[in-house]
Protein backbone atom coordinates (compact mmCIF):
# COMPACT_ATOMS: atom_id res chain seq x y z
CA UNK A 1 0.00 0.00 0.00
CA UNK A 2 2.81 2.38 0.90
CA UNK A 3 4.58 1.61 -2.38
CA UNK A 4 1.39 2.28 -4.37
CA UNK A 5 0.85 5.57 -2.54
CA UNK A 6 4.43 6.63 -3.23
CA UNK A 7 4.04 5.72 -6.91
CA UNK A 8 0.83 7.77 -7.13
CA UNK A 9 2.52 10.76 -5.51
CA UNK A 10 5.42 10.52 -7.95
CA UNK A 11 3.03 10.30 -10.93
CA UNK A 12 1.07 13.35 -9.70
CA UNK A 13 4.28 15.31 -9.23
CA UNK A 14 5.46 14.38 -12.72
CA UNK A 15 2.07 15.37 -14.20
CA UNK A 16 2.20 18.72 -12.39
CA UNK A 17 5.71 19.31 -13.67
CA UNK A 18 4.63 18.48 -17.21
CA UNK A 19 1.71 20.89 -16.97
CA UNK A 20 3.69 23.74 -15.43
CA UNK A 21 6.82 23.36 -17.54
CA UNK A 22 6.92 24.83 -21.07
CA UNK A 23 6.81 22.59 -24.10
CA UNK A 24 10.27 21.29 -24.90
CA UNK A 25 11.60 18.96 -27.56
CA UNK A 26 13.08 15.89 -25.94
CA UNK A 27 16.03 14.43 -27.74
CA UNK A 28 15.46 10.81 -28.74
CA UNK A 29 17.86 8.16 -27.52
CA UNK A 30 19.48 7.44 -30.86
CA UNK A 31 23.08 7.03 -31.98
CA UNK A 32 24.83 10.23 -32.97
CA UNK A 33 25.26 9.06 -36.56
CA UNK A 34 21.54 8.30 -36.77
CA UNK A 35 20.40 11.83 -35.81
CA UNK A 36 20.70 13.41 -39.25
CA UNK A 37 16.94 13.87 -39.61
CA UNK A 38 16.50 15.75 -36.31
CA UNK A 39 15.79 19.50 -36.21
CA UNK A 40 18.76 21.78 -36.68
CA UNK A 41 18.46 23.36 -33.24
CA UNK A 42 18.88 19.95 -31.59
CA UNK A 43 21.89 19.12 -33.76
CA UNK A 44 23.49 22.45 -32.80
CA UNK A 45 22.95 21.66 -29.13
CA UNK A 46 24.59 18.29 -29.70
CA UNK A 47 27.53 19.99 -31.42
CA UNK A 48 28.02 22.34 -28.46
CA UNK A 49 27.91 19.45 -26.00
CA UNK A 50 31.16 18.86 -24.18
CA UNK A 51 33.02 15.71 -25.15
CA UNK A 52 32.82 13.11 -22.39
CA UNK A 53 36.14 11.50 -21.57
CA UNK A 54 36.52 7.74 -21.65
CA UNK A 55 39.75 7.89 -19.62
CA UNK A 56 40.49 10.89 -17.43
CA UNK A 57 43.84 12.70 -17.34
CA UNK A 58 44.80 10.97 -14.09
CA UNK A 59 44.32 7.56 -15.77
CA UNK A 60 41.07 6.55 -14.10
CA UNK A 61 38.45 5.09 -16.43
CA UNK A 62 35.26 7.14 -16.51
CA UNK A 63 32.98 4.08 -16.71
CA UNK A 64 30.47 3.00 -14.07
CA UNK A 65 29.02 -0.52 -14.03
CA UNK A 66 25.30 -0.56 -13.42
CA UNK A 67 22.59 -3.23 -13.20
CA UNK A 68 25.07 -5.96 -12.29
CA UNK A 69 22.85 -8.83 -11.20
CA UNK A 70 25.53 -11.47 -10.72
CA UNK A 71 26.93 -9.87 -7.59
CA UNK A 72 27.89 -13.28 -6.20
CA UNK A 73 30.89 -13.21 -8.53
CA UNK A 74 32.45 -10.56 -6.28
CA UNK A 75 32.23 -12.95 -3.33
CA UNK A 76 33.83 -15.81 -5.25
CA UNK A 77 36.95 -13.65 -5.57
CA UNK A 78 36.76 -12.11 -2.13
CA UNK A 79 40.51 -11.44 -1.95
CA UNK A 80 40.51 -9.17 -5.03
CA UNK A 81 37.30 -7.56 -3.80
CA UNK A 82 38.95 -6.62 -0.49
CA UNK A 83 42.07 -5.35 -2.24
CA UNK A 84 40.01 -3.15 -4.56
CA UNK A 85 38.07 -1.57 -1.69
CA UNK A 86 38.95 1.88 -0.45
CA UNK A 87 41.27 2.16 2.52
CA UNK A 88 38.60 3.19 5.02
CA UNK A 89 36.44 0.17 4.19
CA UNK A 90 39.45 -2.11 4.11
CA UNK A 91 40.60 -1.04 7.56
CA UNK A 92 37.05 -1.35 8.88
CA UNK A 93 36.78 -4.93 7.59
CA UNK A 94 40.26 -5.70 8.97
CA UNK A 95 39.27 -4.62 12.48
CA UNK A 96 35.83 -6.22 12.30
CA UNK A 97 37.14 -9.64 11.21
CA UNK A 98 39.54 -9.89 14.14
CA UNK A 99 37.04 -8.51 16.63
CA UNK A 100 34.28 -10.88 15.52
CA UNK A 101 36.54 -13.94 15.68
CA UNK A 102 37.77 -13.01 19.14
CA UNK A 103 34.22 -12.45 20.38
CA UNK A 104 32.99 -15.68 18.75
CA UNK A 105 35.63 -17.91 20.31
CA UNK A 106 35.45 -15.99 23.60
CA UNK A 107 31.74 -16.78 23.74
CA UNK A 108 32.47 -20.48 23.15
CA UNK A 109 35.12 -20.53 25.90
CA UNK A 110 32.65 -18.93 28.27
CA UNK A 111 29.92 -21.45 27.33
CA UNK A 112 32.29 -24.38 27.95
CA UNK A 113 33.21 -23.00 31.39
CA UNK A 114 29.55 -22.32 32.20
CA UNK A 115 28.35 -25.78 31.10
CA UNK A 116 31.11 -27.54 33.06
CA UNK A 117 30.25 -25.59 36.20
CA UNK A 118 33.52 -23.69 36.44
CA UNK A 119 31.64 -20.49 37.30
CA UNK A 120 30.21 -22.14 40.41
CA UNK A 121 33.65 -23.22 41.71
CA UNK A 122 35.58 -20.00 41.41
CA UNK A 123 38.25 -19.97 44.10
CA UNK A 124 37.81 -23.71 44.88
CA UNK A 125 41.30 -25.22 44.95
CA UNK A 126 39.93 -28.78 44.72
CA UNK A 127 38.14 -28.07 41.41
CA UNK A 128 40.04 -28.35 38.12
CA UNK A 129 38.50 -25.92 35.63
CA UNK A 130 38.79 -26.06 31.85
CA UNK A 131 40.71 -22.77 31.82
CA UNK A 132 42.29 -21.58 35.02
CA UNK A 133 41.50 -18.04 36.20
CA UNK A 134 38.51 -17.75 33.85
CA UNK A 135 35.72 -16.17 35.90
CA UNK A 136 33.47 -14.51 33.33
CA UNK A 137 32.88 -13.45 29.76
CA UNK A 138 35.51 -10.70 29.86
CA UNK A 139 38.21 -13.10 31.00
CA UNK A 140 37.05 -15.58 28.31
CA UNK A 141 37.33 -12.85 25.69
CA UNK A 142 40.87 -12.00 26.85
CA UNK A 143 41.83 -15.68 26.77
CA UNK A 144 40.50 -15.88 23.19
CA UNK A 145 42.69 -12.93 22.17
CA UNK A 146 45.75 -14.49 23.84
CA UNK A 147 45.09 -17.83 22.11
CA UNK A 148 44.59 -16.47 18.62
CA UNK A 149 47.42 -13.97 18.73
CA UNK A 150 49.75 -16.40 20.59
CA UNK A 151 50.55 -13.75 23.18
CA UNK A 152 50.64 -16.11 26.15
CA UNK A 153 50.75 -13.99 29.32
CA UNK A 154 50.68 -17.18 31.43
CA UNK A 155 47.84 -16.13 33.78
CA UNK A 156 45.03 -18.01 32.02
CA UNK A 157 46.03 -21.52 30.96
CA UNK A 158 44.00 -24.44 29.59
CA UNK A 159 44.17 -27.63 31.64
CA UNK A 160 44.42 -31.25 30.51
CA UNK A 161 41.07 -32.18 32.13
CA UNK A 162 39.02 -30.48 29.40
CA UNK A 163 38.99 -32.42 26.07
CA UNK A 164 36.41 -30.08 24.49
CA UNK A 165 38.67 -27.14 25.35
CA UNK A 166 41.64 -28.86 23.71
CA UNK A 167 39.62 -29.38 20.52
CA UNK A 168 38.47 -25.73 20.58
CA UNK A 169 42.08 -24.64 21.08
CA UNK A 170 43.14 -26.54 17.95
CA UNK A 171 40.27 -25.14 15.92
CA UNK A 172 40.94 -21.56 17.02
CA UNK A 173 44.68 -21.88 16.37
CA UNK A 174 44.13 -23.16 12.81
CA UNK A 175 41.38 -20.67 11.96
CA UNK A 176 43.38 -17.84 13.54
CA UNK A 177 46.37 -18.67 11.33
CA UNK A 178 44.12 -18.66 8.26
CA UNK A 179 42.58 -15.32 9.23
CA UNK A 180 46.02 -13.84 9.87
CA UNK A 181 47.38 -15.05 6.55
CA UNK A 182 44.35 -13.78 4.64
CA UNK A 183 44.03 -10.36 6.22
CA UNK A 184 47.75 -9.61 6.51
CA UNK A 185 48.25 -10.77 2.92
CA UNK A 186 45.40 -8.55 1.80
CA UNK A 187 46.89 -5.55 3.59
CA UNK A 188 50.37 -6.27 2.23
CA UNK A 189 49.12 -6.50 -1.37
CA UNK A 190 47.12 -3.30 -0.95
CA UNK A 191 50.10 -1.44 0.49
CA UNK A 192 52.49 -2.69 -2.19
CA UNK A 193 50.12 -2.04 -5.09
CA UNK A 194 51.96 -0.39 -8.01
CA UNK A 195 49.22 2.22 -8.45
CA UNK A 196 51.23 4.72 -6.41
CA UNK A 197 54.28 3.99 -8.56
CA UNK A 198 52.23 5.08 -11.57
CA UNK A 199 51.79 8.50 -9.96
CA UNK A 200 55.40 9.32 -10.84
CA UNK A 201 54.92 8.40 -14.52
CA UNK A 202 53.87 11.61 -16.26
CA UNK A 203 52.38 12.37 -19.66
CA UNK A 204 52.48 15.68 -21.48
CA UNK A 205 49.40 17.83 -21.10
CA UNK A 206 48.96 18.13 -24.88
CA UNK A 207 49.72 16.05 -27.92
CA UNK A 208 51.14 17.73 -31.02
CA UNK A 209 51.03 17.20 -34.78
CA UNK A 210 53.97 18.38 -36.87
CA UNK A 211 56.43 17.26 -39.54
CA UNK A 212 59.22 14.84 -38.67
CA UNK A 213 61.60 13.52 -41.35
CA UNK A 214 59.28 14.82 -44.05
CA UNK A 215 56.24 12.98 -42.66
CA UNK A 216 53.26 14.23 -40.68
CA UNK A 217 53.38 12.73 -37.17
CA UNK A 218 51.30 12.74 -34.00
CA UNK A 219 53.50 13.01 -30.90
CA UNK A 220 53.23 13.10 -27.11
CA UNK A 221 55.83 12.95 -24.34
CA UNK A 222 56.23 10.56 -21.40
CA UNK A 223 58.60 10.69 -18.45
CA UNK A 224 59.51 9.06 -15.15
CA UNK A 225 60.14 11.23 -12.09
CA UNK A 226 61.91 8.54 -10.05
CA UNK A 227 65.53 7.43 -10.26
CA UNK A 228 64.46 3.77 -10.05
CA UNK A 229 63.54 2.71 -13.54
CA UNK A 230 60.57 0.88 -15.00
CA UNK A 231 61.79 -2.45 -16.37
CA UNK A 232 60.48 -3.69 -19.75
CA UNK A 233 58.52 -0.50 -20.31
CA UNK A 234 56.19 -0.45 -23.31
CA UNK A 235 53.75 2.11 -24.71
CA UNK A 236 50.42 1.61 -26.47
CA UNK A 237 47.83 3.99 -27.87
CA UNK A 238 44.15 3.58 -28.70
CA UNK A 239 41.76 5.79 -30.64
CA UNK A 240 38.31 5.94 -29.01
CA UNK A 241 35.71 7.02 -31.53
CA UNK A 242 32.17 5.96 -32.34
CA UNK A 243 31.59 4.55 -35.81
CA UNK A 244 28.85 3.15 -38.00
CA UNK A 245 29.48 0.10 -40.14
CA UNK A 246 28.48 -0.33 -43.76
CA UNK A 247 25.56 -2.47 -42.61
CA UNK A 248 24.24 0.36 -40.41
CA UNK A 249 25.41 -1.02 -37.08
CA UNK A 250 26.40 1.70 -34.59
CA UNK A 251 29.46 0.90 -32.45
CA UNK A 252 29.86 3.35 -29.56
CA UNK A 253 33.38 4.04 -28.31
CA UNK A 254 35.04 1.84 -30.90
CA UNK A 255 38.71 1.17 -30.13
CA UNK A 256 41.32 1.37 -32.89
CA UNK A 257 45.03 0.71 -32.48
CA UNK A 258 47.42 3.59 -33.12
CA UNK A 259 50.82 2.33 -34.22
CA UNK A 260 53.56 3.89 -32.10
CA UNK A 261 56.37 1.64 -33.31
CA UNK A 262 55.06 -1.88 -32.81
CA UNK A 263 56.65 -3.25 -35.99
CA UNK A 264 59.95 -1.42 -35.51
CA UNK A 265 60.30 -2.00 -31.76
CA UNK A 266 60.06 1.70 -30.90
CA UNK A 267 57.22 0.93 -28.50
CA UNK A 268 59.75 -0.76 -26.16
CA UNK A 269 61.11 2.09 -24.06
CA UNK A 270 64.26 2.66 -22.06
CA UNK A 271 62.63 5.25 -19.87
CA UNK A 272 65.59 6.95 -18.22
CA UNK A 273 64.84 10.44 -19.50
CA UNK A 274 61.63 11.87 -21.03
CA UNK A 275 60.86 10.44 -24.46
CA UNK A 276 58.71 11.74 -27.32
CA UNK A 277 56.45 8.99 -28.69
CA UNK A 278 55.72 9.43 -32.39
CA UNK A 279 52.94 8.02 -34.55
CA UNK A 280 53.48 8.35 -38.30
CA UNK A 281 50.27 9.39 -40.06
CA UNK A 282 50.19 7.11 -43.10
CA UNK A 283 47.52 5.23 -45.02
CA UNK A 284 47.01 2.79 -42.10
CA UNK A 285 46.60 5.64 -39.61
CA UNK A 286 43.10 6.74 -38.50
CA UNK A 287 44.29 10.37 -38.96
CA UNK A 288 45.07 9.87 -42.66
CA UNK A 289 42.24 12.10 -43.90
CA UNK A 290 42.10 14.59 -41.00
CA UNK A 291 43.34 18.12 -41.66
CA UNK A 292 43.89 21.05 -39.30
CA UNK A 293 40.48 22.53 -40.09
CA UNK A 294 38.72 19.20 -39.64
CA UNK A 295 40.47 18.20 -36.38
CA UNK A 296 38.35 20.39 -34.00
CA UNK A 297 35.18 18.95 -35.54
CA UNK A 298 36.14 15.36 -34.73
CA UNK A 299 34.76 13.68 -31.61
CA UNK A 300 37.61 11.40 -30.68
CA UNK A 301 39.90 10.57 -27.80
CA UNK A 302 43.41 9.14 -27.76
CA UNK A 303 44.14 6.85 -24.82
CA UNK A 304 47.82 6.16 -24.11
CA UNK A 305 48.92 3.29 -21.85
CA UNK A 306 52.41 2.91 -20.37
CA UNK A 307 53.21 -0.47 -18.83
CA UNK A 308 56.25 -1.98 -17.14
CA UNK A 309 57.58 -3.73 -14.07
CA UNK A 310 58.58 -1.90 -10.92
CA UNK A 311 62.29 -2.44 -10.38
CA UNK A 312 62.00 -2.70 -6.58
CA UNK A 313 59.09 -5.18 -6.34
CA UNK A 314 58.85 -6.79 -9.79
CA UNK A 315 55.11 -6.05 -9.94
CA UNK A 316 53.48 -4.83 -13.13
CA UNK A 317 52.69 -1.12 -13.20
CA UNK A 318 50.35 0.67 -15.62
CA UNK A 319 49.87 4.40 -16.13
CA UNK A 320 47.18 5.88 -18.39
CA UNK A 321 46.21 9.23 -19.81
CA UNK A 322 44.12 10.59 -22.68
CA UNK A 323 43.93 13.43 -25.18
CA UNK A 324 40.76 14.87 -26.68
CA UNK A 325 40.67 17.02 -29.81
CA UNK A 326 41.04 20.26 -27.85
CA UNK A 327 44.32 18.93 -26.39
CA UNK A 328 45.89 18.08 -29.77
CA UNK A 329 47.94 21.04 -31.04
CA UNK A 330 48.48 21.21 -34.80
CA UNK A 331 51.80 22.72 -35.88
CA UNK A 332 53.69 22.50 -32.57
CA UNK A 333 56.71 20.67 -31.19
CA UNK A 334 57.89 19.89 -27.67
CA UNK A 335 60.53 22.03 -26.03
CA UNK A 336 63.78 20.09 -25.36
CA UNK A 337 64.26 19.24 -21.68
CA UNK A 338 67.60 17.36 -21.75
CA UNK A 339 70.85 19.31 -21.39
CA UNK A 340 74.47 18.18 -21.05
CA UNK A 341 76.14 19.37 -17.84
CA UNK A 342 79.59 18.71 -16.43
CA UNK A 343 79.75 14.92 -16.52
CA UNK A 344 76.01 14.18 -16.52
CA UNK A 345 72.72 14.88 -18.28
CA UNK A 346 70.11 17.03 -16.57
CA UNK A 347 66.36 16.94 -17.21
CA UNK A 348 64.41 20.15 -16.69
CA UNK A 349 60.87 19.10 -15.86
CA UNK A 350 59.72 22.72 -15.82
CA UNK A 351 59.69 22.53 -19.62
CA UNK A 352 58.17 19.05 -19.80
CA UNK A 353 54.74 20.26 -20.96
CA UNK A 354 55.93 23.27 -22.97
CA UNK A 355 55.58 23.44 -26.75
CA UNK A 356 56.58 25.88 -29.47
CA UNK A 357 55.03 26.59 -32.84
CA UNK A 358 56.65 25.36 -36.04
CA UNK A 359 55.91 25.53 -39.76
CA UNK A 360 53.49 22.72 -40.53
CA UNK A 361 51.14 22.36 -43.51
CA UNK A 362 47.46 22.60 -42.67
CA UNK A 363 46.54 19.81 -45.07
CA UNK A 364 45.89 16.20 -44.17
CA UNK A 365 48.47 13.50 -44.79
CA UNK A 366 46.38 12.20 -47.67
CA UNK A 367 46.29 15.62 -49.34
CA UNK A 368 50.04 16.02 -48.85
CA UNK A 369 50.65 12.66 -50.50
CA UNK A 370 48.43 13.64 -53.43
CA UNK A 371 50.31 16.94 -53.80
CA UNK A 372 53.63 15.11 -53.80
CA UNK A 373 52.40 12.72 -56.48
CA UNK A 374 51.20 15.63 -58.61
CA UNK A 375 54.59 17.31 -58.28
CA UNK A 376 56.16 14.20 -59.80
CA UNK A 377 53.76 14.09 -62.79
CA UNK A 378 55.77 16.42 -65.12
CA UNK A 379 58.74 14.11 -64.86
CA UNK A 380 56.62 11.17 -65.92
CA UNK A 381 55.15 13.20 -68.75
CA UNK A 382 58.62 14.13 -70.08
CA UNK A 383 59.75 10.52 -69.97
CA UNK A 384 56.67 9.35 -71.85
CA UNK A 385 57.04 12.10 -74.44
CA UNK A 386 60.66 11.13 -75.00
CA UNK A 387 59.65 7.53 -75.43
CA UNK A 388 56.99 8.56 -77.95
CA UNK A 389 59.49 10.67 -79.87
CA UNK A 390 61.95 7.80 -79.93
CA UNK A 391 59.24 5.49 -81.25
CA UNK A 392 58.28 7.99 -83.97
CA UNK A 393 61.92 8.30 -85.04
CA UNK A 394 62.20 4.52 -85.25
CA UNK A 395 59.08 4.32 -87.43
CA UNK A 396 60.36 7.08 -89.72
CA UNK A 397 63.69 5.29 -90.12
CA UNK A 398 61.89 2.05 -90.93
CA UNK A 399 59.76 3.80 -93.56
CA UNK A 400 62.85 5.37 -95.14
CA UNK A 401 64.63 2.03 -95.21
CA UNK A 402 61.61 0.41 -96.86
CA UNK A 403 61.45 3.15 -99.53
CA UNK A 404 65.17 2.76 -100.26
CA UNK A 405 64.67 -0.98 -100.58
CA UNK A 406 61.80 -0.47 -102.98
CA UNK A 407 63.85 1.91 -105.10
CA UNK A 408 66.67 -0.59 -105.24
CA UNK A 409 64.28 -3.34 -106.27
CA UNK A 410 62.90 -1.09 -109.02
CA UNK A 411 66.36 -0.36 -110.41
CA UNK A 412 67.21 -4.08 -110.49
CA UNK A 413 63.96 -4.85 -112.35
CA UNK A 414 64.68 -2.19 -115.01
CA UNK A 415 68.19 -3.60 -115.61
CA UNK A 416 66.76 -7.11 -116.16
CA UNK A 417 64.20 -5.83 -118.69
CA UNK A 418 66.88 -3.93 -120.65
CA UNK A 419 69.12 -7.04 -120.83
CA UNK A 420 66.22 -9.08 -122.21
CA UNK A 421 65.63 -6.55 -124.98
Amino acid sequence: FLFSMAANVLEEDSMEQDIESPVTIHQPKLPKQAREDLPKNISKECAKRKIQRYVRKDGKCNVHHGNVRETYRYLTDIFTTLVDLKWRFNLLIFVMVYTVTWLFFGMIWWLIAYMRGDMDHIGDSTWTPCVSNLNGFVSAFLFSIETETTIGYGYRVITDKCPEGIILLLVQSVLGSIVNAFMVGCMFVKISQPKKRAETLVFSTNAVISMRDGKLCLMFRVGDLRNSHIVEASIRAKLIKSKQTKEGEFIPLNQTDINVGYYTGDDRLFLVSPLIISHEINQQSPFWEISKAQLPKEELEIVVILEGMVEATGMTCQARSSYVTSEILWGYRFTPVLTLEDGFYEVDYNSFHETYETNTPVYSAKELAEMASRAELPLTWSVSSKLDQHAELETEEEEKNQEDQNERNGDVANLENESKV
